[in-house]
Parts: structure tokens; sequence; C-alpha cells
């Protein structure tokens, strides 16, 4: 690629700080690769030990021989199996073995470290990509790139626990629940910019296993008091709770009949408890006389540990052997990588929340605190950074004008601010009018009596009405379902209380829930989606104790939503302009993956297009992809249908499409656009022969660690950058058509701009054009009265991608009973009992029900 026309000139010019730090100097020397194989005394890891046990013997290595076998060469090393250093330290064809002793637990081993040269680096491809020299794609410096991140985070490694580029202290750290603390840390990254190298650093928040008691662990893990709690409580869906837990944990045996500590890693939990669970051993000091003992007695014969909890499962090792859960410790320094629950969420989110004036400090108290100056390793590698935050210019573009109804008091509005509200307007255009539907309680009617339901409905009736959506039926019927019974029966039992004319499928079911359950809301958007076809709006129950007109009115938006119509809109002569006077197809594209450890799940692609000139209503197709597979398989068949329901819901062919890309590295740009844009290019083809509209690619960033600070308080309240804030120089990439855009006001924190990058661009969009146009999407977004921070596409693929979960409701993670010669045990997480025809999560469209294929059944 070469240098790209990329700088708008539209909107106020403003001076803001970014969290980089600019090299003034980096060194074009060539940096050697290595390869690095790590194995103990007479034989081989089966698996790779721990990152921090692997950089701990490494480390040991170097002191012992950097002066005597390396010329005194610093190396950094990945803690697997890849070093750098900054010139060669054996020849390119020999492989340099070095002996070393580690001590751990108390116990000393011997290694050999055995290094071997794998690729020679040239810097000097870092010169030209940001120059923005032809012929130089952002993977071609990724090698250089990766080798100086490593330089610059060994420094980091003194002190801190790292995690890839990330690095944490328990020093600033707080309790959460599930036996989790969080810690707080920061991030660094290498970063190329126009003319420009700089270096990425960003707070960071993650959480970790709480060291010490795995039996305390485990009490905050059930929220329980004491251990007493669990006698008799052990069942397989606590022990799976417990096995999800234990996923990947490494733990320490401690008591008085081994030396020191020994570590484990925990395979499963027994299926009895350790005075049930039984096996055939003989006693040393009796030979020739095996016995049958339960674990419990075992422990008081061979260690003379009478178990104080022998009620309890216990833990199955390698070979499966069982230990105690009360003899266990958890290992220091673990990150724990499931899926947090509510309250640790929440937790999180309070305990990483800082204002922007804080986050830039902290961020400068991480500089001081490295001190790259003095860093013998940045001084090898010739690394020199300034000691001070980069400031860039940006711009902030004028805010839309969005429009309501005429009836409306306010028909039309430009909120500079990023947010307005419903008083006084009426949505632009009403859906289908309100007339075949009904409320299903599902919490018990003493908590929830009818009167309170029935007052309920009447403000929510009023409320749509007031903004303009029509409900002819004021008085549906309410019924009361079982929670704990057949969701799927009680939902058909809700709609038979309405009356429907012949084959008239019920329009809309009110459904209320006693609490937040995920698999409760899943089960009945499943059944709603694939089996009954009727549109669902759920809420909690402790919204209808007092109604609220703001609460309903924000149901009002998403009911109309589902039943064809439209909440606001932009000016259509504005936007036609922004399109060139076209019939243009919005669509958004995501990919989402199975949480980790939940490797047979499929991935899923969301695609999402526009049925109208406006982009104001979208259908979605769901694509089913191998597990993990990042490329979409079956777009060329999903652009079609889009294509097809464009043209249905406008009676024209779209002359141009903007397609918005998420879900994809820097790394995997070009690979993901020639894929993709040629299934695309057929997809029109095979509409037509000949058909060929205009295609603009965009891929989309909100993943990543950049973050802006205005300066001279010329931010929001929040001390965040204003909505419409662009920054397209200094930080983006050369070769690239990329900008930073802040299209919405953060309610709480620091915050964080979507990356745009313009990968295919027929329309010849001009800078300005296009970060107007997306900015100016974002305030369409169909259930908000303020500017989203994802251009609407990707927000209602997000959606859907969300919604996938409820399709695949039966999918579930399972666990599988294993038994061996010894013990039964439940598997750790991950581990599928379920028998599917289709083993290999072959890629497939997944079906929504005919009755809401063409809505926004999402929202």
């Amino acid at each position: 690629m070469s240098k790209v026309n990329k700088h708008g000139s539209a909107g106020r010019k403003l001076r803001v700080g970014v969290n980089h730090v600019e090299f003034t100097k980096y060194s074009e020397r060539e940096i050697i690769q290595y390869d690095i194989e790590l194995q103990p005394e007479g034989g081989e890891f089966k698996k790779l030990p721990p990152a921090e046990f692997m950089r701990s013997v490494f480390d040991q290595c170097m002191r012992m021989h950097r002066a005597s076998r390396l010329g005194n060469t610093l190396m950094v090393y990945d803690a697997r199996k890849i070093a750098y250093a900054p010139q060669r330290v054996c020849g390119p064809a020999e492989t340099l073995r070095l002996e070393v002793s580690h001590s751990e637990a108390g116990r000393a081993s011997k290694y050999t470290v055995q290094i071997r040269e794998a690729a020679v680096i040239d810097p000097s491809s870092v010169t030209r990509f940001i120059r923005g020299e032809a012929g130089t794609e952002m993977a071609d410096i990724q090698p250089a790139l990766t080798a100086m991140d490593l330089a610059i985070g060994s420094v980091a490694h003194q002190g801190m626990v790292g995690f890839g580029r990330s690095f944490f202290t328990r020093a600033q750290s707080m309790l959460t629940s599930g036996g989790l603390e969080l810690w707080r840390g920061f991030s660094l990254s290498v970063r190329p910019g126009m003319d420009r190298l700089y270096l990425n650093v960003n707070t960071a928040v993650t959480a970790m296993y709480m060291p010490g008691s795995l039996l305390e662990a485990l009490l905050g893990v059930f929220d329980l008091q004491s251990v007493e709690q669990l006698r008799g409580h052990i069942d397989q869906s606590r022990a799976r709770e417990m096995s999800a837990y234990l996923r990947g944990l490494t733990l320490y045996l401690r008591h008085r009949g081994i030396t020191g500590k020994r570590k484990f890693a925990v395979k499963g939990v027994t299926s009895a408890a350790l005075d049930r669970e039984s096996f055939e051993w003989e006693d040393p000091g009796r030979p020739g006389r095996p016995e049958t003992v339960t674990i419990a007695q075992y422990y008081a014969k061979r260690y003379n540990i009478k178990l104080r909890y022998p009620y309890l499962p216990g833990l199955v090792g390698r070979k499966n052997a069982i230990f105690p859960i009360e003899l266990c410790e958890v290992a220091e320094n673990q990150r724990y990588r499931g899926k947090l629950g509510d309250r640790q969420t929440a937790d999180m989110v309070r305990f990483a929340c800082q204002r922007p004036d804080d986050n830039r400090k902290r961020i400068e108290d991480v500089l001081r605190q490295l001190n790259f100056a003095e860093s013998p390793v940045t001084a090898a590698f010739g690394l020199t950074l300034t000691s001070r935050l980069a400031e860039v210019e940006s711009r902030v573009l004028p805010a839309p004008t969005i429009n309501y109804a005429r009836a409306s008091q306010e028909p039309t509005l430009s909120p500079a601010s990023g947010a307005w509200n419903m008083r006084g307007k009426r949505v632009s255009t009403p859906g289908a009018p309100l007339e075949f539907w009904a409320v299903l309680v599902l919490s018990r009617q003493r908590d929830l009596p009818m009167n309170r339901v029935q007052a309920f409905v009447t403000t929510l009736v009023d409320t749509c009405v007031q903004t303009g959506y029509g409900i002819r039926q004021n008085r549906p019927p309410i019924v009361y379902g079982n929670l704990n019974a057949d969701l799927g029966r009680e939902m058909r039992q809700a709609c038979d209380a309405i009356n429907l004319p012949p084959k008239r499928p019920p329009q809309l079911l009110l459904v209320v829930l006693p609490s937040t359950n995920a698999h409760v809301y899943q089960t009945i958007k499943n059944c709603a989606y694939t089996t009954l076809g009727i549109q669902t709006q759920c809420m909690q129950a402790k919204n209808m104790q007092k109604p609220s007109t703001q609460y309903c009115a924000n149901l009002c938006l998403k009911i109309n939503t589902k039943l064809g119509g439209t909440n606001q809109a932009l000016t259509p002569s504005h936007l036609q302009k922004l399109v060139h006077n076209k019939p243009t197809l919005f669509m958004g594209c995501d990919v989402t993956h199975p949480a980790p450890g939940e490797q047979h799940k499929p991935s899923i692609a969301s695609v999402v297009g526009s049925t109208d000139f406006m982009g104001l209503r979208y259908s979605a197709t769901l694509i089913q992809l191998p597990s993990r597979q990042e490329l979409v398989s079956k777009l060329q068949d999903a652009v079609v249908r889009h294509l097809k329901l464009f043209f249905k819901g406008t009676k024209t062919k779209p002359r141009h499409i903007i397609f918005y890309r998420d879900g994809v590295g820097e790394t995997q740009f070009s690979q993901v656009r020639d894929r993709e844009l040629i299934e695309i290019q057929r997809a029109c083809s095979s509409v037509e022969p000949g058909y060929k509209p205009e295609i603009t690619f965009l891929a989309v960033l909100k993943r990543h660690n950049t973050r802006f600070f205005p300066l001279n308080r010329t931010g929001d309240r929040m001390g965040n950058c204003v909505p419409g804030t662009v920054i397209d120089r200094s930080v983006t990439i050369p070769s690239l058509f990329d900008f930073y855009l802040f299209s919405h006001a953060a309610i709480q924190g620091t915050s964080r701009p979507t990356h745009y990058y313009v990968l295919h661009n027929d329309a010849k969009f001009s800078p300005d054009e296009i970060q107007e146009l997306t900015y100016h999407l974002c305030f369409t977004y169909a259930i908000c009265t303020r500017s989203v921070s994802l251009v609407p596409p990707v927000y209602y693929a997000h959606r859907v991608a969300d919604r996938a979960r409820c399709h695949m409701v039966d999918m579930g993670v399972g666990f599988e009973d294993a038994s061996s010669a010894t013990s039964g045990y439940y598997g750790g997480a991950g581990t599928s009992t379920r028998q599917t025809d289709d083993p290999d999560r072959a890629t497939k469209i997944i079906k929504t029900h005919e009755n809401l294929d063409e809505t926004m059944y999402f929202m």
C-alpha cells in the first residue's frame, strides 16, 4: 500500500492528548529471533509448564551463562518458545545448549536450554511503513513490532505479573466474589504512526484467583459462610460449578507427609465424598496384604492425617491421584479466564472505571515507574523514548439534525451533547398497531398482584399513544405462569388467551421475569425465535411495581421497532447527499467465538442489512461457523438474501453497498478484505449478471487500547472528548485510510473511541464524507435517545450474535462422568456429554421462524 489521502478538514480543530509515547530513536540493526527449547533432565515436557516457571528457568540460565557463553548479550524471552537478541549469540546453523539448575518448592532440578536461530528481523521495514512507502503491509512489520514489544515488556516484568502485553500487581487489588480478586495493571504495545513510532500505554484490570486456602476460595464460589453448609450438598450441579472454577488452576498440596509443596493441576472432582470413595491399597508396612480403603482412611493410615471434612469430594489429578480439598492451596499469580458473574462484572466495572484525568495520571505514574531511560534492555535494543504523552490534532464534527414525526412538539433537533429525550416527540413511523397481545407474568401473584400489572399496562398504553405508537387493545389478557414449568408451554397458554382471528399469529408477548436469570431469558427467546414465531418483550418485575413513564417510553421504542416502525431518522436529503444520491444498502457483520474452554461450541457470524432507503430498518442472518474461525463462510448466501430484502423493501436494487466488518485484527485486514469482498461481488453477480454496485468495505475495531484526553478543559462534563471528535492524523496507520471517532458521550469512566479502517472504497468517499456519514448514522440506533459508540449496522450485528445464544440454548456446556479403576469424577468444564448430529459444527445458516425472519426481532 502507498500513502493515502486520509486527512479530513471538516469541523472545529482541537489539540488532544493521547496515551502514546513517541520513540525518539529505534535501532535499525538486525534483531535475531531464536527458537528456545527448555527440557528437564533426561526427558522432555509433555506439556509446557506455566509461563512464570519457564521465564524463571530461562532467567536463571541467563544469569549463569550470559558472561561466559553469550558474550554478555541481553536476550528477551516470551516464556514459551521464542527469544530475541540484538546480536547473534551462536552461529546461524548452530544449536547452543546450556545447562541450568533451578529450585522450586525446596527441590532443585536440572534443565537444558537449547537456543537455535530461527529468523533475522529487519527493523528498517518499520521505517518504510511509517513513511507510507509502497509495498509494506501491517503484517510485514509485525515481527519487528513483536520483538520490540517483548523488549519493552521485559522491563515491566520486574516486580509485575505479566500476561502477554499486560502487566499487573496485587499491590493494587480488591476482593470480589467467587474466590477471585481484581488486580490493576497496564498494557504496553508498540504502535506505528504517521512518520513516527509510538509506545501505547494503557491502564488495565484483570481477574485473578485468590491465593491461599482452596477451601476458603470455594466457600466464596458457592457464597457460603461455613464448610458445614456443604455437607451432603455437593450435587452434580455444584460439582460442575466447582470444576469450572478449577479449570486450568494450579494448586499446591501441602501436608506433613511431603517435603515442601507439591504442585499439581486438577482434572476433575470425584463423584463421591472422600469417606465413600474407595480403592485397593497395600500398606508399605504390611506388604502382600492389600485392603480396600476410602480416601479418608488412606490419609489417616498413610500420613497420619485425620481429615476434618471427609464428606467433601476430592480433586482428581494426574494418573487419577485424589487429593483432599482441605490440604490444597491456590498458587499465586494465576489469571482467571472464565466468564465473570453479574456481581463480579459489576465489581470489575467499578474498579476499572476512572475519569480521564485520573486515567492519564495513572499512565504517567506507570511511565515514571518503568523509567525506560535507565533500562539496560532498551539500551541494548537501541530504543529511546520521550518521557511525556504525545499530543495530536483532532476535529469536532457537527451533530446531525434528528427528525421525529411532524406532529411532534419538537419534530427536529440537533443534539450537540450526543443525548436527548422523548418529551414532546412522536416516533417518525409507527409500526403495526398493537391489537393481538398478552402479558405473561412469571413472578408469583402474591409478589406482583393483578392490580399492579394492570396499572403498569395502562401506563405503557398511555405512553405509547403519547409517543405516536397506536395500541388498539388497551386491556390485553394477563396470564400468570410457572417459572419452573415448561416455559414453552406457559408461553403457548398465554398466546391462547388472546382472541385471535383464524391463522393470525399473536403480535407480541410481554413477559415479566422475577430476576435476570440468563437461562430463563434464553429459553423464552429460543422458543419465540424457533418454535412460536412471536415477538417478545421481556422486562423485570421490579419495574412494574412503580410504573415509570421514562421506562415505558423505552419499552415503546423497542416494541415499535419490533413491529415494523422507526423511531427517529436523519434528514433524507442530508443522508442522500452523504451517500452520493445512490440507493445504499448498509450492512454490518460480526463474528463471535465461544468462551475459553468451550471448544466444542461453534463460532457465530451475524450479518445484518438495511431494508429501506434511510438505513433504519434491518433484517438479520446468522451463520454457524467451525469453532474459532474468523473468516465468514457462506457470506455470499447472506449478501444475496439481504440484496433481495432491500429490493423487496424499496423496489430498487442498491447501487452502493457499505459493509462495516467488526471482529478483525489489523494483521488480518488483507485476508478478510480480499476473501469477503469477493464473496460480496459474487453475491451481486449471482443476483443478476453484470450487476456491480459500488462497494465500500470498512473494518471496525472497538477493542483497542488507544485513549485520548481533552486539553485545557475542552472536554464534556465527564472530562472526555465530546461526541463528534475525530482523529485521523499522527497516531493512525500511514498506509491505511483510518480514523478514530468518538460518536457517543460516555456515561462513566474514560471514553473509548471506535477505530474505523476504510479497506475498499469504490464510491471514492473523501475522509470528510465517510467520517460524517459514520458519525451521523450513530444517531439512528433504533432504541436509544443518544448517539451510540458503534455505527448501528455493527451494533445490530452484535445484538444478533448475542441473541444467537438463545437459538443455541440447548448447546450449553456439558460435562461427562468419567470413571477409572479407582474412582469416578466429574470432568472439567467444557467436557460435553451431548451427542450431536453435527459433530464438526459444519458451516450453515441458522434459521429463525418465518414470522420473524424479516423483522428486527433482536431489539
